[in-house]
């Protein structure tokens, strides 16, 4: 895979689109009201590009939009509600857009909790968001997706997904009894991966690149907002850790680096090519995955 190799860790969103025009380009980004998912859709709406920030809350939307608007006065940007740990309302969202194609879906959105929560239908939350929600919206869009000439997907992961080691399908997604905070996050990064796999292997052959990145370790921003506890880990850490301007480029970078076929299946972190687990790789579990998946959201289809 021949990515640039002055791409590093330090690189930012706006480096990675330093020399790259999106005018005309329609761009979905999931959770992009705050941290790298707001610098994501940021930097794409800055190289020209439409930007649908698909946020849980309108106001924070709103306000995001406004935010990018005011630092880039030509910028094409709007919210649109989308409450992933609901799938009637992941379905209006899909439902509330026109017909225009969308040339790049950006699945950032996520959710960790402290403690076991359900999502409205009664799956584990951190799964339920990271992956259900976004497996549904995918389904939903896919056709849109399709009707553009370059379509992509990128699913945010994290190293993460490396435990558990292997996904234990009698317990997915988690039971409250048998919860972990990092067990549960681990395993819907997991999905994650194995997602994009399984939709490069499904979609490849008419035009989608599909991959997936880890955008850095405890990047700075307010993933942690829904627990005091880690908002102070994340604070206590931030100077060791990217922005979320660096966090944003690996996303970013997948999104728009041409050839596609460099980036199709992959898995990225620091703007490279990074290794993951036999697991993550595994195309079996993938189409096994998409099948159990299919079933978690087949009344919404």
């Amino acid at each position: 895979m021949a990515l640039p190799k002055t791409f590093k860790r330090s690189t930012t969103s706006d480096d990675v689109l330093s020399s790259v025009d999106l005018s005309g380009k329609r761009i979905i980004v999931t959770g992009a009201n705050t941290g790298i998912g707001y610098e994501t859709a940021r930097a794409l709406a800055s190289a020209g590009a439409t930007v649908v920030l698909a946020c849980r809350s309108l106001a924070t939307g709103h306000a995001a939009s406004q935010r990018i608007r005011d630092t880039h006065s030509d910028a094409d940007v709007y919210c649109q509600q989308l409450d992933l740990a609901s799938l009637p309302a992941v379905k209006a969202f899909a439902e509330a857009l026109d017909d225009a194609p969308i040339d790049i879906l950006i699945c950032n959105a996520g959710s960790m909790s402290l403690e076991y929560a359900e999502t409205e239908q009664g799956f584990e939350r951190t799964l339920g968001v990271c992956h259900i929600g976004h497996f549904l919206l995918v389904k939903l869009l896919m056709p849109k997706l399709l009707a553009s000439r370059t379509p992509r997907v990128v699913m945010v992961s994290s190293i993460a997904h490396q435990s558990p080691k292997t996904l234990d399908f009698t317990n997915l997604p988690y039971k409250e009894s048998d919860y972990s905070v990092m067990g549960a996050y681990g395993q819907a990064k997991l999905c994650n991966i194995l997602m994009a796999l399984e939709l490069q292997n499904r979609y490849g052959g008419r035009g989608l690149t599909a991959c997936s990145a880890h955008p850095g370790n405890m990047v700075t921003t307010d993933f942690g907002r829904e627990s005091g506890f880690m908002k102070f880990a994340f604070k206590l850490m931030s100077p060791f850790t990217k922005n979320a301007k660096q966090g944003a480029a690996t996303s970013v970078l997948c999104a728009v680096h041409q050839p596609a076929e460099d980036v199709a299946a992959g898995f990225f972190s620091h703007c490279q090519p990074a290794k993951c687990t036999p697991e993550a790789r595994n195309a079996d579990v993938a189409k096994d995955l998409w099948e159990r998946s299919e079933e978690w959201v087949r009344k919404f289809l």
